[in-house]
């Protein structure tokens, strides 16, 4: 086995991470039939995408880090991205109901 560096497993870990984020991102722009937000996001997830992709094809252990960058980034992004009825309740002035 190949000698794993902790550098490149930690930014492939946070690339993905940001990648899961803005793949998020994006399908809530999606859902929210925003177009202009759905094309800009498509484009940065795709740009974030290319680093993971590229730095670990050469040790398939770097798909572990992968894997734990992309959990990270989908659910910090869900627990940040909020219902549009906690938006209107917000607004309202009323608690939001917590998950």
């Amino acid at each position: 086995m190949r000698q794993i560096h902790l550098w490149l497993g930690l930014g492939v870990a946070v690339s993905t991470a940001a990648t899961d984020a803005v793949y998020v991102m994006f399908s809530a722009a999606v859902a929210g039939r925003r177009r202009i937000p759905a094309a800009t996001w498509s484009s940065v997830w795709y740009l974030l995408s290319a680093f993971a992709v590229i730095s670990y094809t050469r040790n398939w252990v770097y798909v572990c880090f992968a894997a734990l960058g992309s959990w990270i980034g989908a659910y910090l992004s869900m627990s940040f991205l909020r219902h549009p009825a906690d938006r209107e309740q917000t607004a309202r002035g009323e608690p939001r109901a917590s998950a």
